[in-house]
């Protein structure tokens, strides 16, 4: 049984606010949430009627609902079967990391789905940290949470000035620019800060001073009149995808 108290305690966690206060976030579906039990604790477990999943909950408080109830905090158009509030990580931001690995930085992304995209390609090239300046969009906004797709399991987020992380971390910073040289016949480095800018507005003035090389992603075929732009989904895989490619001997 799912008390009144309980499906408004859930529905709150849609809101940033309430996800803070408590420090927790909500996560939906038999598979995301089996991907993320082992890696998060959590809180509560709220289980449809004739579920068959298999859910290590720990210590969490487990419930089980009708489809009704399931429906009524549920934060997707379709309920899924399964429902789990997790707590919040501690996430420390290592800088003996970042000088050593290549990362990801991004600056006021504010669609959600951009940024699960995001999150799932730097899960699937081995970047372990994205750095996100305060006002990019919550990585724990249930949107956000379902388009990961399990990759806020091994993908570590952090918030912070961009400008003052960039400045400190003394490694190369790519960020693309209309005027930035060919991605393809430019020398990358193995580490160094991938800065992708905000969906209208690009990359903003002040992280852009501490861009070491300004790179861009050409049209085929050159000059084409083709779409103004990339989407920084789609422009962070291209360029996730060419720092990572082998030398070819």
């Amino acid at each position: 049984m799912l008390s009144k108290n309980k499906i408004k305690y859930i529905q709150a966690l849609s809101l940033k606010k309430f996800r803070d206060k408590y420090g927790v976030f909500v996560a939906e579906g038999e598979k995301l949430v089996q991907e993320l039990l082992p890696f998060f604790k959590a809180e509560m477990l709220v289980v449809q009627q004739n579920d068959a999943g298999e859910y290590p909950a720990g210590e969490a408080e487990v419930l089980t609902v009708t489809s009704g109830e399931m429906k009524k905090i549920s934060n997707l158009q379709s309920a899924r079967n399964v429902l789990a509030v997790f707590y919040k990580p501690a996430g420390i931001l290592e800088v003996s990391e970042i000088r050593n690995s290549l990362t990801l930085a991004l600056d006021g992304i504010q669609d959600p789905g951009n940024l699960g995209t995001i999150l799932r390609i730097a899960d699937w090239f081995g970047i372990a940290n994205v750095v996100c300046s305060p006002d990019t969009v919550d990585v724990f906004n249930p949107k956000v949470v379902q388009a990961t797709m399990g990759a806020l399991a091994r993908v570590k987020v952090h918030y912070t000035p961009l400008a003052e992380f960039l400045s400190q971390a003394k490694v190369p910073v790519y960020g693309t620019f209309l005027e930035g040289e060919n991605l393809y016949q430019t020398q990358l480095d193995s580490h160094g800060i991938i800065l992708m800018g905000n969906e209208g507005k690009g990359i903003r003035e002040e992280p852009a001073k501490y861009v070491s090389k300004k790179l861009f992603i050409p049209p085929f075929p050159p000059h084409a009149q083709n779409v103004e732009s990339l989407n920084v989904g789609v422009a962070t895989a291209i360029l996730c995808a060419e720092f990572r490619r082998p030398s070819v001997p």
